[in-house]
């Protein structure tokens, strides 16, 4: 292109015409129909600078930025060449070296009467707006960018459903090419069938102005996908709802993890089984399931029988071991239509679904009941065991699973009261019972909480001369009309723990209470036993408990003997009682075998247990007179006091009769309502006073 000609050429332009250019507002320059500038408006040489005019008319190309001349050249060459218009968006440089954006525009004008052939030049600055138009680019760019690199799902969706924008996340969800940028597809279609209807509802929240969620998978066999859904309404300037904007997220970890916590919570973690937790929301789902058909549904509460006796002697790894085995052989036996949980300890439950008669409960009770028949080893070692199964029925026994519950456990405690291992199945009776055990678990609750025991105190007597040498503190507890009610009535607190040891601390409170009082008075004092239910000896402190309350009350140790029944020394977990005695009998404390010839004591252990006394239990006594054989056996027990270094006592003397059969036969200590009844702390009192 050939700009060397002067600036001024020969193409003069009026005054007129030059007023009229310098008037546009925009940069204007004029062309021959070769190329060469011959005139720049005003605002032209302004935007340029006058001391540039020469050079630019010269080479008016130089204007344009270096990175858009090569565009430039080719448009004005083909322009040049047909003689031509054309437009293009360039950079412009200024007098003080900067560039603007202009929208450049060149158009031939024919020659005429009037004017020669020349180029008009026009560049209209848009630089505000160029800069405006890359800057929102820059941004839709970046938040495209920002889109495609989300790991989540987004879609923006029409009212009508149909898809408007999708970022590539979402294309490969959707199984869309990712360099798709045109949809119009229906969102709800691409999705699975079987959340296609979530989705349609959650778009129907959506639309009437509430975000909407929802969850669903995705994808087929090992690469399905768990997503969750979030979709809200995108409004315009007026409030109206135009569009919706769909988050969807990748939560099939979390799914997982859920599923995996999920589960733990709902399995034991020793045996598999299923927890107390999902059993209880298990039975209840089953018992709403057999509401609306006429078959029975059983449940069976198993106890373990002895299970402590196995934790103690083997270890609780060989007792977590035998709960393993029996948990899979229960599996293992058990049919289709039955679940099976461990509630915790040694307790199982099994619900049996869909059952007819009561026939196909016990059926499968005693199926169940064998599975510890098999030899179950640990370490080299035989585990023996045996359960007790209550079972109970739905909805012949109770309507709920709170109450099946209770009477399947009420039919088990039956069932180990009586004798431990098999089955039973439960009956009103055992309502009743169970009531009535209640009753004498609150009444003891109630005597303990507002301190109505009272000890009554039963003369043991000499039987040559009748004098007091002993007494046995009996436990009495008084309303507030004064009637006075005997252990009898809260016999059930004796065989809890914790009751027990309460009824028993006040007890010997009151009595050693006494024991205090008298020694404080001077009186002669005779000792005085206390009976010890079995149940306390359940921990391994009975000794220790009375030793430190003796001492806090200053009692002569030999002023107290405390009575146990015979087969205490044969149950299971004896060793604590065994340990026990030993360690009162060492502080001088005495220990008396109570009821003796009721139990099954062996007389070569006799020996070697810490005793000091045997009583004779008051139905031998009742029946010597009349039986030959029980006099037998009261001679032979008396004659073996001497032979073990052993007191003996009598008890239940009724008559002259027994008295004198007994002195005849060499027992000397005897007690009875020959002698007295039990009486208050005042008539004992009053009899140690007299020196009885």
């Amino acid at each position: 292109m050939n700009l060397a000609i002067p600036f001024h050429s020969n193409h003069q332009l009026s005054e007129a015409q030059q007023n009229i250019f310098n008037r546009i507002p925009s940069l204007v320059w004029l062309l021959s129909e070769s190329g060469d500038a011959y005139f720049f408006n005003s605002l032209g040489q302004e935007y340029i600078g006058f001391n540039d005019l020469e050079h630019f008319a010269k080479d008016w190309v130089d204007l344009i930025h270096s990175e858009d001349r090569a565009i430039f050249q080719n448009e004005w060459q083909q322009a040049f060449t047909d003689k031509s218009s054309f437009q293009i968006e360039c950079r412009l440089k200024h007098q003080s070296g900067a560039y603007r954006w202009f929208l450049l525009s060149a158009k031939f004008i024919a020659a005429n009467s009037e004017e020669k052939a020349h180029w008009f030049i026009n560049s209209v600055d848009i630089h505000e707006t160029k800069q405006y138009q890359q800057n929102l680019v820059q941004c839709i760019n970046a938040q495209t960018n920002m889109l495609d690199n989300s790991i989540d799902c987004i879609k923006l969706l029409e009212a009508d459903g149909s898809l408007l924008h999708v970022n590539k996340t979402g294309c490969i969800a959707l199984n869309l090419p990712q360099s798709q940028n045109s949809f119009g597809m229906k969102w709800a279609e691409l999705l699975p069938v079987e959340i296609r209807t979530k989705a349609s509802y959650a778009l129907k929240t959506a639309l009437k102005g509430k975000a909407a969620r929802f969850r669903g998978m995705s994808g087929e066999g090992t690469e399905r996908q768990y997503w969750d859904n979030l979709l809200t309404p995108i409004l315009n300037d007026k409030g109206q709802i135009v569009q919706v904007l769909c988050l969807s997220r990748d939560v099939t970890t979390q799914r997982q993890t859920e599923i995996q916590l999920q589960l733990s919570s709902e399995l034991d973690d020793l045996t598999g089984l299923y927890n107390r937790r999902f059993f209880k929301l298990q039975l209840k789902r089953a018992l709403h399931r057999h509401k609306k058909g006429k078959k029975l549904l059983g449940l069976m509460l198993l106890d373990l029988d002895y299970f402590k006796h196995v934790n103690d002697t083997l270890g609780h790894a060989a007792g977590d071991h035998l709960l393993r085995v029996l948990s899979k052989r229960i599996e293992n036996i058990l049919p289709e239509n039955t679940f099976v949980a461990r509630l915790g300890g040694d307790e199982f439950a099994i619900v049996v679904n869909g059952i007819e008669t009561q026939v196909e409960l016990e059926k499968i009770a005693v199926d169940v009941s064998r599975q510890l028949e098999a030899p179950i080893t640990y370490a080299g070692n035989l585990i023996n065991g045996s359960m007790s199964i209550g079972c109970a029925i739905y909805p012949r026994d109770a309507k709920d699973s709170a109450n099946l519950m209770k009477c399947a456990d009420t039919a088990l405690n039956d069932l180990k009261a009586t004798g431990r291992g098999g089955f039973r199945m439960f009956n009103q009776q055992m309502q009743v019972a169970a009531q009535n055990i209640a009753i004498q678990l609150n009444d003891a609750r109630h005597i303990i909480r507002d301190d109505l025991i009272v000890p009554f105190y039963q003369p043991k007597v000499r039987l040559a001369d009748a004098k007091v040498v002993g007494f046995e503190a009996l436990l009495r507890w008084q309303t507030e009309d004064q009637h006075i009610h005997s252990p009898c009535n809260i016999e059930q607190a004796f065989q809890d723990y914790i009751l027990a040891t309460k009824i028993s601390d006040a007890m010997q409170n009151k009595v050693f209470k006494n024991i205090a009082a008298w020694i404080a008075q001077g009186l002669d004092v005779v000792p005085v036993s206390i009976n010890a239910a079995p149940v306390e000896f359940l921990k391994d402190n009975y000794a220790e408990r009375l030793l430190h309350r003796l001492n806090a009350y200053n009692i002569p140790h030999h002023l107290v003997e405390i009575e146990i029944t015979e087969h205490i020394l044969d149950d299971r977990g004896s060793d604590y009682v065994i340990r026990a005695l030993n360690l009162l009998k060492q502080q001088g404390v005495k220990i008396s075998l109570d009821d003796f010839g009721t139990g099954h004591s062996s007389l070569t252990r006799l020996r070697d247990y810490p005793v000091d006394c045997l009583k004779i239990d008051c139905d031998f006594i009742r029946q010597m007179n009349d039986d030959e054989a029980i006099l037998a056996i009261v001679q032979a027990i008396i004659a073996l006091g001497p032979k073990l270094s052993l007191d003996i006592v009598a008890e239940g003397i009724e008559n002259t009769e027994q008295l004198e059969l007994l002195k005849s036969s060499g027992c000397s200590i005897g007690q009875g309502y020959l002698f007295s009844r039990a009486v208050n702390v005042e008539q004992a009192t009053e009899m140690l006073q007299a020196g009885i």
